[in-house]
């Protein structure tokens, strides 16, 4: 089935991408909160399926498939460049790793003897530095151990830092093109902070780069352009500098997005009970 994407250009001039006769193909459907949307070198889709406790596989011409059943709330996604996935378990509070034969290693749970409020999204750089968010949505903030929501860095020989104690819930989280740039998405500021990143993956210089988003900001993934491609209202395009290109209409409201086919040309979406995918004139911006 096919819906008409209602683009809402806000920048003249748009040679090079131009979000006004794109469509979106809805893949899948029937699900209960679809997040987490990462793709995988190998030719699938993954998503979780947070009140399901699922993480799904979706593969061109094939269909959806359970990848993993008790997730443990398993909400935020990422690849590595060596094929291991990263998830974020709400339910457990936790970061976790996954390798390629299906062994799984706890990489978080815990700040200063405190158990972490319910991980939520997840990045991993080329070379390996892991950053996730920590907020607590719903039931989640009456479970906190930590008197404040996170960002957090994990090196790659596997210690975790702090990275920032924002007063709003940070949510989706992602990486510039060069690797130089973290972006953290605030729920609650309804905006997209920009952090440095230097060499050892250390993060500084936070600045608001993107304020005033229609609505709820969510996951959020980065082009080869560096433009942000946001889940709020809408999903909502904006340069690097923070100026909106335009905006990508759905059925349903989007939780998060991902790049993927094998040239990475393609816009997967999340969004409540189903996932979507919009074939864009612009490649995703790819860390593994």
């Amino acid at each position: 089935m096919r819906f008409a994407v209602i683009a809402c250009l806000a920048a003249a001039g748009l040679a090079a991408q131009d979000f006004s006769n794109l469509r979106i193909e809805r893949v899948a459907a029937g699900y209960k909160f679809t997040e987490g949307p990462v793709w995988s070198r190998e030719g699938y889709l993954l998503f979780s399926d947070v009140p399901q406790d699922l993480i799904v596989a979706w593969r061109p011409g094939k269909g959806t498939a359970n990848f993993r059943t008790q997730s443990n709330g398993a909400n935020g996604n990422a690849f590595d460049a060596q094929g291991r996935l990263y998830s974020c378990e709400s339910r457990t509070r936790r970061v976790v790793r996954t390798d390629r034969k299906g062994r799984i290693e706890v990489l978080a749970e815990r700040y200063q003897g405190k158990r972490l409020n319910a991980p939520n999204d997840i990045v991993v750089s080329r070379d390996g530095h892991v950053y996730f968010t920590d907020p607590a949505f719903g039931s989640q903030a009456d479970q906190r151990e930590l008197d404040f929501y996170g960002v957090y860095h994990i090196t790659p020989k596997g210690e975790p830092e702090l990275i920032a104690r924002p007063a709003g819930r940070p949510n989706g989280i992602a990486l510039s093109p060069d690797g130089k740039l973290l972006y953290v998405a605030n729920s609650d500021e309804r905006n997209v902070r920009a952090y440095d990143l230097d060499r050892q993956g250390r993060a500084s210089n936070p600045r608001v780069v993107i304020s005033g988003i229609d609505g709820v900001p969510d996951g959020m993934k980065v082009d080869e352009k560096g433009n942000l491609y946001i889940a709020a209202r809408a999903i909502a395009i904006y340069t690097p500098v923070g100026k909106l290109l335009g905006s990508i209409e759905l059925p349903e409201t989007p939780s998060n997005c991902a790049f993927g086919d094998p040239d990475f040309g393609t816009l997967y979406v999340t969004a409540r009970s189903s996932v979507y995918r919009i074939r864009l004139n612009v490649k995703g911006a790819v860390q593994y």
